[in-house]
Parts: structure tokens; sequence; C-alpha cells
């Protein structure tokens, strides 16, 4: 499987960093995985720099993270996940959100929860999501519900 994710702004935390890293890592064992941190702007010229990376994948199923997307339990995500067939992109919006064009072109808004994390958070949780999902994929063990 080849996973892209597309961040605003760079992690600041280190704890949050090592885990992200570690995490990333044990992706790593379910195929290849790109990371792209873009500078923390206004949400327009973010969107606009979302759009070149965007550009790069023609072609991929884009996920946005966004607090309107569809919530999905993890065993519905992994089930979702396990029928795309192509590159996926996942996007994280800077402190003010995902522009508007963006956000239209996503394949899938897709909410973390009804709760707002802030955008550090959401990055830890999407790849703790993703191995977890993954790995329910593959038949391991991480996931116990």
């Amino acid at each position: 499987m080849l996973i892209k994710i597309i961040v605003i702004g760079k992690l600041k935390d280190k704890a949050m960093q090592a885990r992200c890293d570690e995490y990333a890592k044990w992706l790593g064992g379910y195929g290849k995985l790109e990371i792209r941190e873009l500078p923390d702007s206004t949400v327009e010229k973010e969107g606009q720099a979302i759009q070149k990376e965007l550009e790069k994948d023609h072609g991929a199923f884009v996920v946005a993270l966004s607090e309107e997307g569809k919530e999905y339990t993890t065993a519905d995500f992994a089930a979702f996940i396990g029928k795309i067939d192509r590159k996926i992109v996942f996007i994280i919006g800077g402190p003010y959100g995902l522009a508007q064009e963006i956000r239209r072109k996503a394949d899938l808004l897709w909410s973390l929860s009804k709760l707002t994390f802030t955008h550090e958070i959401a990055r830890l949780l999407l790849f703790e999501q993703l191995f977890r999902v993954l790995n329910l994929n593959a038949g391991g063990h991480y996931h116990n519900a």
C-alpha cells in the first residue's frame, strides 16, 4: 500500500514527534509511507501548497481530515481502507483548517471525532489509527475489539 500524509506545520513537541516517528516506522511494514510537511501560512496559501502536492499524486484517493467529515468505527474504517486499491493521500490542515477547495477535491472528508483536536494531536491520532487499521486488515492483534 502507498500512503502519503500531507501536513501543515512541524511537530514542536519532541515526545509527540518521537511517537509519530515510531508509528511511521511500524507503518513501513505495511507499505511505503511518505510524509510531506508544508509550512504554516494563511489557509489560502496552505491550500495552494497542498494543491501542488496533490498534483504529484494524480489518481490517488484523497482523504482530508475535517471536523465536518464522516466518522467511522475503527473496524468500519479498516474495511473501507481495505477496499482502496490505489495510493491514499491523507491531508491534515493547519490550526485554522483546510481551504474550501481542498475539502471539495477530497474523495472523503473524515472526522476523527466530534471533539476538536489541535492539528498536532490529529497527526498523532491519524498515525495511530492508520497503524491500527492496517494491522487489523493484515490479521494482526494490535486492535483487540
